[in-house]
């Protein structure tokens, strides 16, 4: 049947160009009397060597024309599209009746017959069958997944760890440690400011044996230690030994009270010049001092 379909095509069709490709193509595969074939648009643009927006376009044409309908109710081998050539089966049916006529078999009527209903059952042994209709919404389950993808499950509650009945969720977990903890943690470092820390023995021995105290003396000791506490006023509060090492630090570069002026001493090169004179001064008057002086070659 798909030679007497082509043959149709060939003949009456007023289809041209990539559209006429495609119906021969369509054509090719019309499996009885009902003009009925099946394809794809990846197969049709292959066969055609069109692109497949093209076959698309080219279908379309052949519908509005009249020469292709496309059945959606019914799908084709591997869900490819199910087609007819409603022209092509007339063409058929009337050729059949002329050969009614020919042999001296009765004819009911000139007129054109009503549209014969598909044979499904003819067109099964070549794939074709009815198209599934999906349930109806209200027998559609709701699926276990949502479209964003992620579960429905109820998440599970995240561990805090173990707690306290009598301590509330905002609170400590050690019932001993107290809320504000600023000079004992839980780490157990103890920590303290500057004004509070006192220096301990240890330091006391460290002075003595660095020559510091020597050095210094109790007083100057005592006003280099009023001086570090003046300077640490501001800074937050540290352990014992992070204090400790800051004051030995501080008390190593300390300067001892009443120590003489280096450029004031006699001898130094820094000393000033006679007479309240600056340096530039005093060379500008030696300077003129020496161009006074007779030199014996004068006249």
């Amino acid at each position: 049947m798909s030679s007497e379909a082509r043959e149709w095509v060939w003949e009456h069709s007023s289809s041209r160009g990539a559209a006429r490709l495609v119906l021969l193509s369509i054509a090719d595969r019309v499996a009885d009397d009902q003009c009925i074939s099946w394809a794809s648009l990846s197969s049709l643009a292959k066969r055609t060597r069109a692109s497949v927006s093209t076959v698309r376009d080219a279908i379309e044409r052949l519908i509005l024309a009249d020469e292709l309908e496309q059945l959606d109710d019914l799908v084709g081998p591997q869900r490819s599209t199910v087609y007819r050539l409603p022209l092509a089966a007339e063409a058929a049916i009337q050729a059949r009746r002329e050969q009614q006529e020919d042999g001296g078999e009765a004819v009911v009527s000139d007129e054109p017959a009503a549209p014969a209903k598909l044979r499904l059952s003819a067109l099964r042994r070549y794939g074709i069958r009815l198209r599934e209709v999906p349930d109806s919404p209200a027998r559609v389950r709701n699926p276990a997944v949502p479209e964003t993808g992620r579960s429905r499950r109820k998440p599970a509650p995240r561990r805090t760890g173990y707690r306290h009945s009598d301590v509330p969720a905002t609170g400590t977990q050690n019932r001993s440690e107290p809320d504000l903890n600023r000079r004992y943690s839980s780490s157990g470092a103890a920590v303290t400011s500057a004004a509070e820390w006192q220096v301990d023995p240890a330091t006391h021995t460290w002075t003595r044996q660095q020559g510091h105290l020597d050095r210094l003396g109790e007083q100057g000791l005592q006003v280099a230690d009023a001086k570090w506490r003046a300077h640490r006023t501001g800074y937050k509060p540290r352990s014992a030994d992070a204090w400790a090492a800051d004051w030995r630090s501080w008390i190593a570069r300390e300067h001892a009270p009443g120590r003489p002026n280096l450029h004031a001493m006699a001898g130094s090169k820094a000393s000033a010049a006679p007479g309240g004179m600056t340096r530039a001064e005093a060379h500008t008057a030696a300077l003129l001092a020496a161009l006074d002086e007779p030199t014996g070659t004068e006249g």
